[in-house]
């Protein structure tokens, strides 16, 4: 079926800061179909719905604004794809940038593969000393995302999960909607689904999405510790590990804690800990030091780029941790209710985290 007419769905919450940039960003598309934006707000403080509507009145854009009252992402995107009308359904978020030829690669992708979902690759850019940093590190195959370019290597590859991705409409009657029990990690489940229900995830290396990281490690550290968290309930519910490098940075935590705890007793356990922790540094300097110079940052960077490495896998390992933890207990008591909107804020997509890959791995 060739694309004609494409629906941007938008989850959003007190992004007024990003908003013009995304409104802009979809007027520029060179696509030559209809598009149509439709934004689930959930419960926006800052005028973020205000702003919004004024830029796409201004720059053309034909907007949808719907109330999310539950705020969840997932609720979000199911609120607007249920409005959809278009051939494609692409997921998009305010903290991404998007070139002007976006939604046509989308849509030549869609058609030329038959793809259920298909998507690009994401290129961290920063801005702040810490936002390069991250970025260095998010691009390095060590850190979490790198993998992308060398999964699509050989152009287009089907891969187990893109980032944000353009659904075709069947995709969501055979394989269901967004799982709005779960905070993160949403889209990783719903492209598992819809792998089993025989559907295909294509990587379009042609493709790109640029990414603004965290500003500080204190929050890299805690949006990968939520992605650690809720790998967890993703591999409950289909009763498998979801790929075994999202289980590298368990172990590294678990490793690294039991030897922590032997150190004062045992001599073995000191060099075995610190022998560890040598190999995760030098592993972590000569990662950093290749993706500083493959994007010509200066080399005073280095460090900061080392230091964002831990604060991806001491957090998505301490995260699976307490996912694993926080499962156990459940399961030995009461039954407890699913966390609600005054739990946790609505968070927008992000960049798939360390433990995906390139099909086949599951």
């Amino acid at each position: 079926m060739t694309v004609g007419a494409i629906s941007i769905v938008v989850p959003m919450r007190d992004e007024r800061e990003h908003v013009d940039r995304l409104v802009a960003s979809i007027a520029a598309q060179d696509f030559r179909g209809e598009v149509e934006m439709l934004v689930a707000d959930g419960g926006s403080t800052d005028g973020s719905p205000e702003r919004l509507r004024e830029e796409a009145e201004r720059l053309g854009v034909e907007l949808t604004l719907l109330p999310n009252p539950h705020r969840w992402v997932s609720h979000g995107l199911n609120i607007a794809i249920a409005r959809a009308r278009g051939d494609l359904i692409v997921r998009m978020d305010c903290h991404a940038a998007y070139p002007s030829d976006y939604l046509s690669r989308l849509a030549a992708a869609a058609d030329e593969t038959g793809a259920w979902n298909v998507g690009g690759v994401v290129a961290p850019e920063g801005r702040t000393p810490t936002e390069r940093a991250v970025a260095c590190a998010m691009d390095s195959p060590f850190g979490g995302i790198g993998w992308t370019r060398r999964a699509a290597r050989n152009g287009r590859s089907e891969v187990d999960t893109v980032t944000f991705g353009a659904f075709r409409p069947e995709a969501f009657r055979h394989a269901g909607l967004f799982d709005e029990s779960l905070l993160r990690n949403q889209d990783d489940e719903l492209n598992l689904r819809l792998r089993r229900a025989g559907g295909r995830v294509v990587l379009d290396p042609a493709i790109t999405v640029g990414y603004t990281p965290r500003g500080s490690y204190r929050k890299v550290l805690r949006q990968y510790y939520e992605y650690g968290l809720w790998k967890v309930p993703v591999m409950r519910k289909h009763r498998q590990v979801l790929s075994a490098r999202s289980l590298a940075p368990l172990a590294l935590v678990t490793s690294a804690s039991l030897l922590a705890g032997l150190a004062p007793v045992s001599r073995g356990a000191r060099r075995a800990l610190t022998a560890e922790l040598g190999l995760y540094g030098s592993l972590a300097a000569l990662a950093a030091a290749a993706s500083v110079r493959r994007r010509g940052e200066p080399p005073t960077l280095l460090p900061r780029v080392a230091a964002a490495f831990p604060a991806f896998h001491l957090g998505y390992g301490a995260g699976t941790a307490a996912g694993l933890l926080r499962a156990a207990l459940r399961r030995a008591g009461p039954p407890r209710p699913a966390p609600t909107a005054r739990d946790e804020p609505s968070v927008g997509g992000e960049p798939s985290p360390v433990g995906e890959g390139p099909a086949p791995a599951a």
